[in-house]
């Protein structure tokens, strides 16, 4: 019975730096180009520590009559329309009418870990510069959940619908608790997911004066190789932190019964999954419990690491982030650690999204039977990595091992595995 409601991936669709077509993002990574460039969502003051970022390029959203200026009014968040183009998007491609019968078998978890503050943020100037109280939608902007429920709107599905939010973990717990729900017999279909537009003056700035975000300046070294693109350098001797950057990725998932049953065709399926919580500090990760994390969802799958074809990475281009994964994955690996990509070497740090981003762009890549690479690798002699740095290759994956991990503690590895 568990293995009619494990879940498998119909379809998925995404917006990110990399560009708004899907097939766009995906050839571009191939090519191991970058979605990074000069910071331009706000005007920057000579002495803001941010000058780079990852920019979603602007989406047309004109074909869409939900998506019209007039239907988006009164939600100037842009994590509203790109969440929602997203998630029509891939219904659109996997044919599914959520209607009847189906509607209050599907769920939503598509969640973001940010949501609308920059509605919040515009409130709040205007009350100040022209003493007016704020909009009548700034507090419906500013809660999280309202993404899953614009989404419900949307599609009509009236199944279970919840926001999991694990920090920078959001798109992949997001996932897992959308496998739980089928398991559980509580849904037949799930749209998960996440998004994160969080390139708003007073975020970056945080993320900057907590030594996370890279403080990189274009030009300002003097070295040939200080450009944008080669800012995000996961796992390199020379990495300096995260790039922030924007985007949405959507997800449906079903139970394999409901799938085979539908004729609805998948190739990936959701083989095992954990979660776990530090308990120890609130954005340093924790060795022992993201170990266990990876081990955990590996026997979930009931496969021994061996097994694992390849990891797609957290990989943020922190010091200790990328340090504590790489122990991790050692311990867990030992001597026959698999190639690790990191994606965000092209895209940039998405916050809740970037898991999302990176699981479609892992079952892309399974499907493919391509590897993608981490770009800007300096190799540092504390790490020893193959983290694919010579470009895209060529690689069968019958298993891949996912992992997030956020601010707060907050774990998750999931393992993929592709149909036969």
């Amino acid at each position: 019975m568990r293995d009619a409601k494990k879940a498998v991936i119909l379809t998925y669709d995404a917006v990110s730096p990399l560009g708004t077509d899907f097939q766009e993002q995906w050839q571009r990574a191939v090519r191991g180009e970058s979605g990074i460039g000069r910071l331009n969502r706000f005007p920057l003051e000579e002495n803001f520590p941010v000058r780079i970022a990852g920019q979603v390029p602007e989406c047309d959203f004109k074909p869409y009559a939900f998506l019209s200026p007039r239907a988006l009014a009164l939600w100037p968040s842009p994590v509203f329309p790109h969440a929602m183009l997203v998630v029509h998007r891939m219904l659109e491609k996997s044919g599914i009418d959520i209607t009847g019968k189906l509607a209050p078998r599907t769920a939503i978890t598509f969640s973001s870990a940010v949501g609308g503050l920059d509605a919040v943020l515009s409130a709040d100037r205007r009350m100040i510069a022209e003493k007016k109280l704020s909009p009548p939608y700034t507090n419906p902007n500013s809660c999280i959940n309202m993404v899953g429920g614009k989404i419900s709107i949307l599609t009509g599905a009236t199944g279970p619908i919840t926001s999991a939010i694990t920090a920078c973990a959001t798109g992949l717990s997001s996932v897992i608790v959308g496998a739980m729900l089928l398991e559980q017999g509580r849904a037949d279909l799930v749209i998960c997911g996440a998004v994160d537009f969080p390139l708003v003056e007073p975020i970056v700035a945080g993320f900057a004066t907590m030594n996370g975000a890279c403080r990189f300046r274009p030009g300002k070294s003097g070295r040939a190789a200080e450009v944008p693109a080669h800012a995000s350098r996961p796992f390199s001797l020379e990495r300096r932190g995260f790039v922030i950057s924007e985007g949405a990725g959507g997800i449906l998932i079903a139970t394999k019964e409901f799938a085979e049953s539908h004729g609805l065709p998948y190739a990936v399926e959701i083989a095992g999954w954990s979660m776990t919580s530090d308990a120890r500090h609130f954005v340093a990760p924790n060795y022992e419990t993201v170990k266990r994390c990876m081990s955990e969802a590996v026997a979930d799958a009931g496969i021994t690491p061996r097994e694992i074809d390849a990891v797609n990475a957290h990989a943020t281009s922190t010091k200790i982030g990328d340090k504590i994964e790489y122990d991790a994955l050692r311990a867990v690996f030992g001597k026959h650690m698999p190639p690790v990509s990191a994606n965000k070497s092209m895209t940039g740090h998405a916050m809740g999204a970037s898991s999302a981003l990176e699981v479609i762009l892992a079952v892309e890549g399974m499907q493919r039977e391509i590897l993608l690479p981490t770009i800007n690798y300096t190799p540092d002699p504390e790490m020893e990595i193959d983290c694919v740095a010579e470009g895209s290759r060529n690689l069968f994956q019958e298993y891949v091992l996912k992992n997030a991990f956020g601010f707060g503690g907050c774990n998750c590895c999931i393992v993929l595995r592709r149909k036969y």
